[in-house]
């Protein structure tokens, strides 16, 4: 049997760009992996079965689609158990999905001794979702196209961070679909420009994640899902402010949402402000 644990993510900075003819939109972002884990593990069987508690058909589930992908790629009939246990929330745009699908391919790698390395692995893994490839590749990088053009980034681990996320959950599909409908002729066009100026504020946020201060200002995060995040969930936009007061030193939406993380100055300062978030899911964690 093999065991894995699927880390979460966060987007420090995301920036969505044009559509593209294939329907994806490009977009800029800087995402790092964090210490919050799904836990998968495989095991042989004559057929692929997976366990889970999660409300979804299997079929639709990124794991068995995961599974299916590598079947289908590689030629093999092997068969898997494979038992999934979730603690990233879905609907959060911490990833979970996607960073299930990515260890579903380590995994059966290895169970299966297919050989395939890890480029070959993201290849596959692109087809599935545009963070999987994120997930199959270092633990901080700047991601491109529609997310799986990738440069690796060296980023401090051990970061403190307070993640919060409301009842409420967020579709994707929706949330490009909302942005999308925001920069109609009436609405934000000049967000689609000045590609080189969100890159230069990218490296800005790493240059100020690396240094003593660690808190990058507050102007420099940016995530175009925010607004239209906290339009629809106003309690979005309440948590923001919370973790504000609350003393976190930056806040953001990460992903399309709906969690919110903080950075704290040190874990007992974000295990401390945890407390003021109790009617919410929330979780401490530390950036990989």
């Amino acid at each position: 049997m093999i065991t894995l644990k699927a880390p979460a993510k966060i987007n420090w900075s995301l920036y969505v760009l044009d559509r593209r003819a294939d329907g994806y939109h490009n977009i800029l972002s800087l995402m790092q992996s964090v210490s919050l884990y799904d836990t998968l593990t495989f095991s042989h069987a004559s057929s692929l079965v997976l366990d889970t508690d999660m409300q979804i058909p299997p079929n639709q589930n990124l794991v068995m689609r995961a599974a299916r992908a590598l079947q289908d790629a590689t030629g093999t009939d092997g068969g898997a158990t494979i038992s999934l246990t979730k603690e990233i929330p879905s609907g959060a745009g911490l990833g979970g999905g996607s960073s299930d699908a990515a260890y579903t391919l380590i995994g059966l790698n290895k169970l299966w001794q297919l050989g395939l390395e890890l480029p070959r692995l993201r290849e596959i893994g692109a087809t599935l979702g545009s963070d999987v490839p994120f997930f199959l590749g270092s633990a901080a990088a700047v991601a491109s196209s529609r997310g799986e053009v990738l440069c690796p980034e060296h980023l401090l681990p051990g970061l403190a961070l307070l993640i919060v996320k409301p009842e409420a959950s967020i579709s994707t599909a929706m949330a490009y679909k909302s942005v999308s409908e925001s920069r109609k002729p009436s609405g934000c066009s000049h967000d689609l420009t000045n590609h080189e100026e969100k890159l230069n504020n990218i490296k800005l946020i790493i240059g100020k994640l690396n240094s003593e201060t660690i808190a990058p200002p507050y102007d420099l995060l940016h995530n175009d899902f925010e607004r239209i995040a906290i339009e629809m969930h106003p309690v979005i936009g309440e948590i923001k402010r919370g973790l504000g007061r609350a003393g976190a030193e930056a806040a953001l939406l990460s992903g399309s949402g709906s969690a919110v993380f903080g950075l704290f100055v040190n874990r007992e300062a974000a295990v401390k402000a945890s407390a003021l978030f109790s009617s919410y899911w929330n979780r401490v964690v530390e950036t990989l």
